[in-house]
């Protein structure tokens, strides 16, 4: 049974950092697939937010987030990690990660989702 377990989330000012973490079991194939950021905010649609290739030399990020998220990966112990710098009241929502059943670099969307964790939230106060 595959699962995904994030963490990491919390509470945090405006101009605040967190470090969100994803532990994936149960999936042999994490070590060649791509993973992704995901976030929902109340009442919006799940939008992508960030996508590693299986290696981690490759990544892409939303617009809204570039250069402030960093994505990464550890494959020895199936771990995909963000990064969040300077945390915007906008950045508010729940985060997900996602294993990749179709690895693109043109766009982040859900349709592209194999596994879903259950997410963690991020709150940012301004």
């Amino acid at each position: 049974q595959v699962q995904l377990v994030e963490s990491g989330g919390g509470s945090v000012q405006a101009g605040g950092s967190l470090r969100l973490s994803c532990v994936v079991s149960g999936y042999g194939f994490f070590s060649t697939a791509c993973m992704d950021w995901f976030r929902q905010a109340p009442g919006k649609e799940r939008g992508g937010v960030a996508r590693i290739s299986n290696g981690g030399g490759v990544t892409l990020y939303a617009d809204s987030v570039k250069g402030r998220f960093t994505i990464s990966r550890d494959n020895a112990n199936t771990t995909v990690y963000l990064q969040m710098n300077d945390l915007k009241p906008e950045d508010t929502a729940m985060y997900y990660c996602a294993t990749v059943g179709r690895c693109g670099w043109t766009s982040i969307t859900a349709t592209d989702v194999r596994y879903w964790g259950q997410g963690t939230q991020v709150t940012v106060s301004s």
